[in-house]
Parts: structure tokens; C-alpha cells; sequence
């Protein structure tokens, strides 16, 4: 892996160096999708730091398959008196990426999707499937915006069944904001030492955070 500068370097070596990837961040991959994950994760010691990681954080909502705390670690545990501007950058570009999966789904579906289920007869059953995505999917997609689930695929799916574009605007900013906005926090107050618990667990965290909002949801919607 190219050689890095200063703090950038240590906090990449310390955690992305060698065949091993995060545990939150990148499973078990094939060799391309490491080189990838490294050439990423080398733009936060270049000067194009910040549109790199405002490019990843738009093309990972809908295709990009690397998250963009390849990026946002390093940079925050560099320069951790930039931590509200670089997770604004993640999350304004994350969200504006969406939008993208969002289009990219409704258009696969008018285009191809639409007629070939109404070749095979389908149509009426997509519908009711769609009718009970559409009841939760907000839930869903917050799921997806705060966890390591693949957010890209709750984005695509969403404008496929044509979640309700100002629900899923919404859920969206929240999940996003509340997912890049507390990492970069967590790295500015404890630098380097923290990462590690960040990788391991702060995706279990968000997911009962997540658990236990939908449960306490659902029981005061059933109480009423």
C-alpha cells in the first residue's frame, strides 16, 4: 500500500494495512476489491481529500460498493477540528446519492421490470408486495442509513416500489446525519484509540439503537 504522510498514515496502517479488512467496514473480498478499498482509502493523504470523499459518499448510495469511512477516519483522526465539516460533506453526498438509487430503481422498473411482470402475470402480486414495503420502508431505509446493511440496496429498492419520496428524503437525512455525524465526534474527542471500537462494534450499536426504536414504536402505535 502506497506509503502515507504524518497521522493520515498511522491511522490507515494501523487498522486497513494487510489482508484483513474491518469488520464493519469491508468483509472477507476478492484481491480487486481490496486494491480498491486501498486506493480509497490512500485519497485521504492527498489534497483532493474532500471531493474524494464527497465522490465516494454520493456513488456508494446507489453503486459504489467501498463506504466512505475508508475515508472519513482518516481524515477525521488528521484533522479533528474539521470533524463537523467532513461529516457534513459525507452526509450531504450521501444523501444526494439516494436520490440517484432512488431514480436508478423506478427506471430499471418502468423500463424492464413493469413488463416482465406483467408477462408472467405478476403485476397484482409486485403491487401488494410494493403496498407492504411501502407501509415500513421508512424503517427500513433508516436501518439501512445507520447500519453496515448495504444502503444502496434499500435506495434502489425504495424507487422500484415507489416508497413516498418525502419519507425516504427524510429517513435519509436523519439516518445518514446521525451515523457520520457521531462517528466523526467520537474520533475528534478520542482520536486514533477509539477506531477500533468503531470498526468492531458501532454497527451493532445502531442496529438495537434501530431494535429498539421500531420496538418502542410499534408498542405505543398498538397501545393507542
Amino acid at each position: 500500500m502506497r506509503r502515507l504522510s504524518l497521522s493520515v498514515a498511522f491511522a490507515c496502517r494501523s487498522s486497513y494495512a494487510g489482508d484483513r479488512a474491518s469488520p464493519v467496514l469491508l468483509p472477507r473480498t476478492s484481491a480487486m476489491l481490496r486494491r480498491l478499498y486501498d486506493w480509497v482509502m490512500s485519497l485521504a493523504a492527498t489534497r483532493h481529500a474532500e471531493r474524494g470523499l464527497a465522490a465516494v459518499s454520493f456513488i456508494e448510495s446507489s453503486v459504489f460498493p467501498i463506504p466512505p469511512d475508508a475515508l472519513l477516519i482518516p481524515m477525521v483522526i488528521a484533522r479533528p477540528r474539521r470533524w463537523v465539516r467532513i461529516g457534513l460533506i459525507c452526509t450531504v453526498a450521501s444523501v444526494l446519492g439516494a436520490f440517484l438509487g432512488y431514480a436508478i430503481g423506478a427506471l430499471f422498473f418502468d423500463l424492464i421490470g413493469q413488463p416482465i411482470l406483467e408477462i408472467y402475470g405478476k403485476a397484482d402480486a409486485f403491487t401488494e408486495l410494493s403496498a407492504r414495503y411501502n407501509a415500513w420502508g421508512g424503517w427500513a431505509v433508516l436501518f439501512a442509513a445507520l447500519t453496515p446493511f448495504p444502503y444502496k440496496v434499500l435506495t434502489i429498492f425504495s424507487g422500484v416500489t415507489g416508497l413516498n419520496l418525502i419519507t425516504f428524503t427524510i429517513v435519509s437525512i436523519v439516518g445518514r446525519s446521525l451515523r457520520f455525524f457521531f462517528v466523526a465526534w467520537l474520533l475528534q474527542r478520542f482520536g486514533a484509540p477509539i477506531q477500533g471500537f468503531i470498526e468492531k462494534n458501532l454497527g451493532l450499536l445502531f442496529t438495537l439503537f434501530i431494535i429498539l426504536l421500531f420496538g418502542g414504536f410499534v408498542a405505543v402505535r398498538y397501545m393507542m
